[in-house]
This record gives C-alpha cells, sequence and structure tokens, in this order.
C-alpha cells in the first residue's frame, strides 16, 4: 500500500500556475497596469436617444473634459488621490488613482450637434439623438452540398 502524505491547502496555487503558464494575458489588461484608473462605460440606445455613461467616483466634475471629434467620443479626467494615509498603512488597496482617458466611436446617426452631458452621484451620462435606431437584419445562412 502507497503511503500519502499530507500536503498543505493552497487555494491560490492552480490560479497562479495558470497565471504563469498566461503572463502576456494578464499583462494586456488595462485595469491591471501599473494601477491606473479605467472607467467602465456602457452605451445604449433609449427613448430615441444614444446614451453612454461612465461610472466616475470620486472623480470632481470639473476634472471632467468631454469632446466628440468626428464621430469619437472621449471621456477624459483625473482620479485625485487624497493622501490621507500613508502606503504602508494600507491592509488592501484596491483602488486607482490619475488620469484617465475612455474613447467610443459614435453609431452612425448619432447627432452630436445636440449632445448633452450631465453628472450625478459619480456617474456621467452623455446623451445624444439618433437619427434613426439601427435593427438588426437577420441573414439566413445557406451551407453548401445541402439539399433543398
Amino acid at each position: 500500500m502507497a503511503e500519502r502524505t499530507l500536503t498543505p491547502w493552497k487555494p491560490f496555487r492552480e490560479l497562479e500556475r495558470w497565471a504563469k503558464s498566461f503572463p502576456s494575458f494578464f499583462e494586456d489588461w488595462p485595469m491591471l497596469e501599473r494601477g491606473e484608473y479605467v472607467p467602465p462605460i456602457e452605451s445604449y440606445a433609449k427613448n430615441g436617444d444614444l446614451v453612454v455613461r461612465a461610472d466616475l467616483p470620486g472623480v470632481d466634475p470639473k476634472d471632467i473634459d468631454i469632446r466628440v471629434l468626428g464621430n469619437v467620443l472621449t471621456i477624459k479626467g483625473n482620479r485625485k488621490e487624497e493622501k490621507e494615509a500613508k502606503s504602508e498603512d494600507y491592509v488592501r488597496r484596491e483602488v486607482s488613482y490619475g488620469a484617465f482617458e475612455r474613447r467610443m466611436t459614435l453609431p452612425e446617426g448619432a447627432n452630436t450637434e445636440k449632445i448633452e452631458a450631465h453628472f450625478k452621484n459619480g456617474v456621467v451620462e452623455v446623451t445624444m439623438p439618433m437619427a434613426k435606431v439601427a435593427e438588426a437584419k437577420k441573414v439566413p445562412v445557406q451551407a453548401e452540398g445541402a439539399r433543398q
């Protein structure tokens, strides 16, 4: 009978092994680079308008710069760090600070002449009318050699 030995349980062992085998995968994640702040954005159509929202908690509205050039919307700003605690005083730190910039290509028909931006509860919401809400068109797939 083979003798079994007990090994200490390391809950992140598989994750560490996986991360070592895919180092470039983790290097490509913008939120993991040097603690830079990359605000998440979302966009959707609502009542004939295009709505773009960016989560900017802790950002002063005066530090937000929104511009449109051609069909590209740019949201830039700076999430400033308040220097209340020294780095050695932190037990855990996952919050990022610094300058940020997000760009989004606007869909065809977005009327950038009537763009508006509002800031409330740490979220900037940019709205603009859409000429026509795009509808998806179903495309049939034809298999070669299949009987009709």
